[in-house]
């Protein structure tokens, strides 16, 4: 939002609705066509794929940088993902409809949607690549760095089980995972709460696809507010 131009920004006030998203909430189930889209402010949702017999793995995450509902504005007005709220916090809502018609309008609203999904179509790729090429080890640093990124402190409240559905692993996996990271200093985790110690030692024992990702998203969606 804070990368809209200030007169879009103040066009769309009176259309948002600033809502609850509690944990574990979903936002919207796979094949759903999308009543709305929500811009989190501080809660993140992750994207997921969801297999026929339940299992299920994260292929994106979205917070503040971005939206949940690509596909309204893209023309497919449904997806297969299902969309959770994986760190409670706040969205604001905007109509759906409303949504696509300033995207079609052609001006800086289009420009900048196209280029977060590029940014967001990098991410689940990587992660496609990650989940099949590296470590869970790496996974769970990769997946932990990509949800401070998110937020503003430097605490997550989540359960083994959500994490275990996130990265399609068992729930022990995660466990043995985040053992292995607090035993190194770089995470407390207790019922449910992780906090992290050492950002800079995550980032040093998470594979490339981090770097891969964080990149591309400076790259395309600039802090900067446009004017």
């Amino acid at each position: 939002m804070s990368a809209l131009p200030t007169s879009v920004r103040d066009r769309w006030l009176p259309h948002l609705e600033s809502v609850e998203m509690p944990l574990s909430q979903v936002v919207y189930e796979s094949g759903a066509t999308l009543a709305n889209v929500y811009f989190p402010t501080t809660a993140i949702v992750s994207l997921l794929y969801v297999m026929e017999n339940g299992a299920s793995a994260e292929i994106a995450v979205v917070g503040n940088e971005g939206i949940v509902g690509v596909s309204r504005f893209m023309g497919g007005k449904s997806t297969p993902s299902r969309a959770v709220v994986q760190s409670a916090g706040q969205s604001l809502r905007l109509n759906a409809e409303f949504l696509e018609d300033e995207f079609n309008q052609a001006g800086p609203v289009l420009h900048l949607l196209l280029r977060y999904t590029q940014a967001l179509i990098t991410q689940m790729s990587q992660t496609a690549v990650c989940n099949r090429h590296h470590s869970l080890d790496q996974q769970l640093c990769r997946w932990l760095l990509l949800s401070l990124d998110r937020l503003k402190g430097d605490e997550l409240v989540m359960t083994q089980e959500l994490i275990a559905n996130m990265l399609g692993v068992r729930r022990e996996g995660v466990s043995e995972g985040a053992l292995k990271l607090q035993q190194a200093g770089l995470i407390r985790y207790a019922r449910g709460h992780i906090t992290v110690l050492n950002r800079a030692g995550l980032e040093k024992r998470t594979c490339e696809c981090y770097a891969v990702v964080k990149k591309e998203y400076d790259r395309l969606l600039p802090q900067k507010t446009a004017k």
